[in-house]
């Protein structure tokens, strides 16, 4: 046996979406329903696991056995369901991901959307949702049936057919790994998934006990907020959009909207009656309650007090980079206040009401939601984070050698960046340091081909900067850093040369090829982007731009478009992912023990008092062979719980 296809249907008492997969098999009424497998071409079986069949023997041991290849869609969850099965832990080595297949193949990351997307004759049923909902999901009113399972007894005529649907997954998959049998995730590329999914399996340590009373704290707030809001306005539901309108119309003081900048502005209106401010107030208050998150993390805390899969694998499916999953460790807030450990400890005191006097409550429990993720006992935090990463790659993809410079003599590369643009020295706490403020906006919104509307995105006028200036300082951006200007349409070009011509054309690091019907751009890395069924359109501003097919913003498949500054961007950001990637290899080949890692940052877990921050630096900033004078730079430091240095 080679390959092994599987799919399989489960019950679990565990909310899936809420919890995630590990969780959900931890369930006290957790199990197997249906196994389906092809073994090698054979034809489909489906063992009925939830009426007394047995998965064959051969098929078990194929389960742990590294040298069978075990194929299945979002395979993490056959991988973790199937461990809690067969009473150990199969190891992510052998299994392949019939998703991540799909994501790196530039394709949705849903069995059905890529089904329809390759126009395949096998498509998934339909009628798979109803038939989960009934035999996979607790029926609250059925008490008769440990977990309010649903048995096939009940429904002899829907058992039938989930099996067939469960049949049908694994034609659909096998299916699919046949049409994208031309562009296959490398070796390499799978051993980065294998190294995900083993910190996905050590998951992160979540300290509960504070947990519980951050969330205590953050729920008797909202209430106090919540019956101060019903006082001042008399309203049954004062969060309730339409009440509230309707209230501010009555007080003269109607809001186009209740928006987060809307709300913001009149409150800083001097025209705004008291009452209605503090209403407001109050509104502003109750959205910035953090409890959702620590609520959260409590779904997902498993057996072992862990959270487990908040990462996930080429969730990115455009660049590769991966995504946040639960309690979203991509996207917490930032902690700046002073005091944090004795924040902290009056928040795991659990004492409302001081807290109340003492804080800025919903501020305060967003700054702390980091510190919620703790290492193991005897252990500490060792985080370590890129410098800079993107804007050194696209200086290196672009060959801008003063850039390249600045980076290897450690410069400042706001300073230096504001002293090309603007002809003078600059000085972070000296000569015309007034100047690094308008070269750091530059620096963070031009890269791209970002020009006004990018500079105000990035907050350009809030931090001072006048109208007037923004369009010089693009000018001025783009004058000193021509190498990067001319990588955008040197990528622009030599994309559409391939589209158009089927000719091999190359050009930032990068070859760009006509694959069957999609674009290949071929990364320094030797990793593969994909861009489906492109063509050659007149763009908004009579520039001529690329259409294809890949997901919108909407996560649906339909037409994209894309230019040469877009590419860059793609490309940077993905080769910023590739070495990411090769870090973490590095990290876990010398038995370092990464817990989670955020964007360009490893939160790897170290005995306590022992330095090991010099060494996970080195071995994040040896860059690899294709990355051959990449200046790379890393910082590190410790910690007790999750923070910012």
């Amino acid at each position: 046996m080679r390959d092994l296809s599987i799919d399989i249907e489960t019950f679990s008492d565990v909310d899936l979406a809420s919890s995630g997969v590990y969780k959900y098999a931890q369930g006290e009424h957790f199990q197997i329903l249906l196994f389906a497998y092809r073994q090698d071409s054979g034809p489909v079986r489906v063992v009925d696991v939830a009426q007394g069949e047995e998965i064959p023997a051969r098929i078990l041991h194929a389960l742990s056995d590294p040298m069978v290849r075990k194929h299945a869609f979002n395979a993490q969850f056959e991988r973790v369901c199937l461990s809690r099965h067969v009473g150990q832990w199969l190891e992510p080595e052998g299994w392949f991901c019939t998703m991540v297949h799909s994501l790196y193949a530039g394709l949705p990351g849903q069995l059905k959307q890529v089904a329809k997307a390759l126009h395949l004759d096998e498509q998934k049923d339909p009628a798979g949702v109803r038939l989960i909902r009934k035999f996979s999901v607790p029926n609250p009113r059925n008490t008769l049936t440990p977990g309010g399972q649903t048995l096939p007894a009940s429904d002899p005529d829907g058992w039938e057919k989930f099996k067939t649907y469960c049949t049908q997954d694994v034609e659909v998959e096998t299916a699919i790994r046949q049409a994208l049998q031309d562009c296959v995730p490398s070796q390499d590329v799978w051993e980065e998934y294998w190294t995900d999914q083993a910190i996905n399996d050590r998951g992160v340590r979540l300290d509960l006990d504070f947990i519980n009373a951050a969330e205590t704290i953050g729920s008797y707030h909202w209430d106090q907020s919540m019956a101060e809001a019903k006082r001042l306005t008399g309203l049954d539901n004062p969060n309730s959009v339409t009440q509230l309108h309707d209230w501010l119309d009555a007080q003269g003081a109607g809001l186009p909207s209740l928006t987060k900048k809307t709300v913001a502005q009149a409150l800083k209106d001097p025209d705004t009656p008291a009452p209605v401010k503090r209403v407001l107030e109050l509104r502003q208050d109750m959205s910035r309650t953090s409890t959702k998150k620590y609520a959260t993390m409590l779904d997902c805390a498993g057996q072992d007090s862990r959270a487990h899969g908040l990462l996930q694998f080429y969730g990115a499916g455009r660049t590769g980079r991966w995504a946040g999953r639960l309690i979203q460790v991509q996207n917490l807030p930032r902690n700046h206040m002073t005091g944090l450990d004795q924040a902290r400890r009056i928040v795991s005191s659990c004492a409302p009401q001081t807290v109340e006097v003492l804080y800025d409550v919903p501020d305060t429990l967003s700054q702390l939601i980091r510190t919620a993720l703790i290492p193991s006992d005897g252990c500490e935090f060792t985080v370590a984070d890129y410098s800079a990463i993107e804007a050194r790659v696209i200086a290196w993809l672009a060959g801008e050698t003063w850039r390249l410079e600045a980076f290897r003599n450690g410069e400042d590369i706001y300073c230096t960046t504001a002293s090309r643009m603007f002809g003078v020295p600059v000085e972070k706490h000296g000569a015309n340091s007034e100047l690094r403020q308008k070269g750091k906006v530059a620096e963070l919104a031009c890269g791209y081909g970002g020009s006004v509307g990018a500079l105000k995105a990035m907050g350009a006028m809030e931090m001072g900067l006048a109208e007037g200036e923004l369009k010089p300082i693009v000018k001025a951006w783009r004058d000193s850093s021509p190498a990067i200007v001319n990588l955008w349409w040197d990528v622009d070009r030599a994309a559409q040369t391939a589209i158009t011509t089927s000719r091999t054309v190359w050009a930032g690091g990068c070859t760009f090829t006509k694959h069957g019907n999609a674009l290949r751009v071929s990364l320094p890395s030797g990793r593969d982007l994909y861009y489906h069924q492109p063509r050659i359109i007149a763009g908004k501003y009579g520039r001529p731009v690329i259409a294809f097919q890949g997901m919108n913003s909407m996560r649906a498949w339909g037409k994209q478009e894309t230019y040469g500054p877009k590419l860059v961007e793609n490309i940077t950001q993905a080769t910023a992912r590739d070495l990411l990637a090769h870090a973490l290899l590095n990290l876990e080949k010398a038995g370092h023990r990464t817990v989670m890692h955020v964007h360009d940052e490893v939160v790897v877990e170290t005995p306590t008092g022992e330095n090991h921050a010099d060494q996970i630096v080195s071995l994040m900033t040896s860059p690899p062979q294709w990355a051959e004078g990449l200046p790379l730079n890393a910082d590190a430091y410790t910690c007790p719980y999750y923070q910012k240095d």
